[in-house]
């Protein structure tokens, strides 16, 4: 199957919309516990759908222990978005969001919370970045329930229902970090070959909204 590339100036909007997206949810996170989120440039590359593995690894601390929430999205845009945070980072998000004083519950239970605190930030997350995104693409995507996988994160592999393993796969990743707390984390949005393909029409769309 032929690799699909993209332009410079087609990175630099798709890399311009990744940050409108990026924004968004930053803004609508940040309304639900009163933070402020940083957020790094966004960054784009294109890689064999077979190898996602090894470019989560080579994203992340091999050194620290991770939590994952995937949630996969479906419409022109088709692909899943994956949330990486420091197994740490649980407890924490469970005092962010005011779920319960971590500090007195059973190991059982802060396990549910912190997994619902993260599924929580992801919702916010994933939901405002893919959604603003698509809308400016003038596309509509529906989701899947989000999933989290607790220190799991070197074992992700992408879905051959919507990755065929020999294609090419399209990620574009923002490290984000709370504010005035040691939270940090890694979103990743991987869209398939047929996405590439559709993303690079409907960039050159919206640019001639422009000219």
């Amino acid at each position: 199957m032929a690799e699909v590339q993209f332009s410079v100036l087609e990175k630099d909007i798709l890399q311009e919309l990744m940050n409108i997206g990026f924004g968004q949810a930053a803004a609508d996170l940040a309304q639900v516990i009163d933070l402020s989120i940083e957020l790094s440039v966004p960054d784009i590359q294109l890689f064999k759908a077979r190898d996602l593995r090894e470019h989560i690894a080579n994203a992340v601390d091999k050194d620290q222990e991770f939590s994952l929430v995937e949630q996969y999205f479906l419409g022109k845009f088709k692909g899943i978005a994956l949330m990486v945070f420091p197994a740490k980072a649980g407890k924490q998000l469970v005092s962010l969001f005011g779920l319960q004083d971590h500090r007195n519950s059973p190991s059982e239970r802060l396990e549910l919370l912190e997994k619902e605190a993260m599924i929580e930030v992801g919702n916010i997350l994933i939901g405002a970045c893919v959604g603003k995104i698509t809308e400016l693409l003038n596309d509509v995507v529906i989701y899947s329930p989000p999933r989290v996988m607790i220190h799991d994160v070197r074992n992700s592999a992408l879905p051959k229902s919507i990755f065929d393993p020999s294609s090419m796969a399209i990620s574009m990743k923002t490290v984000f970090h709370f504010e005035q707390q040691e939270i940090s984390g890694q979103l990743f949005l991987i869209a398939n070959q047929e996405s590439i393909a559709w993303l690079k029409s409907a960039l050159h769309a919206f640019m001639e909204q422009y000219e």
